[in-house]
């Protein structure tokens, strides 16, 4: 019997996206050695955790053959809302239901606007995506609220001490997500649902009920993402969020979801939201290359106009004249990628220069070239 199988949906699918990703992990490594660092991997793993329980809880929504646009703005606004509290003074734990109460009551509140209002659940959803985008930032009042670092909450929920806790976890909630939807009544309904939702009332089955519940999920997961996104990132924007249901609805399509509803795969939405992180995360490792490599060239050229012009020896760290301003302006411990570790400081020499400090953009680079008559 096919019930018996506790991960089911397109076992096919799986294979060919298992394999994919196993391409791609294959040739980003080539392009970019450091892909597959320590540091790397652990950073993947924390950055998955968040789009993963997202994605695990909008698979129950779409397999109805509905669509969740708000999970990342209430994800957010669950995390900003909670970090308010605590830092008006709220214990840290406290935050923990708070998120949680907050994403599903949005959930809620979206299954209402659909089964029972019948508002197409594009239209409801990204009606509470702009609500609590605004909500967010109305109760804020400033722009970052920020979660501590190095406490039991970001061990727990994020890195303990190298090891991924937050995939960890991600792993026990596709267990459980897995179990309700080939285990349990809920699940068989809702899948029943998007089959077929008119023979599934008519056969007896209250629709609007287990609609409500899908969505209601669907926010308990996005509550849920809002504690391992606090955990991982520590600042939390008012205004991030965007784009971030796209990721977490794209990794459950991957995984081998239908979109029109009544075929549904938890191990799916996980290794499709793997498959993401690991195509964000890989092309920044490339591109950084890439544009590290160009920047070079442009940043040689101008050194040597300040040792040919002015007379700066590369060697003299001692010289602060206008090579100190160049390594000043044009060198920053701001890793555009968000991939690997700042800096701890800058080097006034050229030739010592550590591997950590990364070059402007190529055109502020030939911005300050020009300014320097080069």
């Amino acid at each position: 019997m096919k019930d018996k199988k506790i991960f089911k949906g397109s076992v096919g699918q799986n294979i060919i996206t298992i394999v994919a990703l196993a391409v791609l992990v294959v040739i980003f490594a080539a392009l970019n050695p450091n892909f597959l660092s320590k540091y790397n991997i652990v950073s993947m793993a924390q950055s998955l955790a968040p789009y993963a329980i997202m994605a695990l809880g909008v698979t129950f929504v779409i397999a109805t053959g509905g669509i969740d646009l708000s999970i990342g703005t209430v994800c957010i606004a669950s995390a900003v809302v909670a970090g308010k509290l605590y830092m008006n003074g709220m214990p840290l734990w406290a935050t923990i239901p708070i998120m949680i109460a907050i994403g599903t009551f949005f959930g809620f509140l979206n299954g209402l606007l659909v089964a029972k209002l019948k508002i197409p659940a594009f239209i409801a959803t990204l009606g509470t995506m702009m609500f609590t985008r605004g909500l967010s930032a109305l109760i804020v009042e400033i722009p970052n609220i920020f979660y501590p670092n190095g406490t039991w909450f970001n061990k727990v929920f994020s890195n303990a001490n190298g090891i991924p806790s937050g995939f960890i976890w991600v792993l026990f909630f596709a267990l459980i997500c897995a179990y309700l939807m080939y285990k349990c009544k809920v699940g068989r309904y809702i899948l029943s649902i998007g089959s077929n939702e008119e023979a599934t009332r008519l056969s007896g089955i209250n629709t609007d009920k287990y609609k409500i519940i899908a969505y209601t999920l669907s926010g308990l997961g996005a509550g849920i993402a809002a504690i391992f996104w606090a955990a991982s990132f520590a600042t939390v924007a008012s205004a991030t969020g965007n784009g971030m249901e796209l990721d977490a609805i794209a990794g459950v399509y991957i995984g081998g979801t239908s979109a029109a509803g009544g075929v549904a795969s938890i191990a799916g939405s996980v290794i499709g939201s793997i498959m993401l992180v690991v195509i964000r995360s890989g092309l920044n490792f490339v591109l950084a290359r890439f544009n590290l490599n160009l920047n070079w060239i442009a940043a040689t050229n101008v050194h040597k106009m300040l040792e040919v012009e002015y007379r700066i020896p590369s060697t003299n760290s001692g010289n602060r004249g206008l090579l100190d301003y160049f390594y000043r302006d044009c060198w920053t411990t701001e890793n555009p990628n968000g991939t690997l570790p700042r800096a701890a400081e800058k080097s006034e020499s050229w030739n010592s220069a550590p591997s950590t400090l990364w070059l402007r953009d190529a055109s502020y680079i030939r911005l300050k070239s020009a300014q320097f008559g080069y």
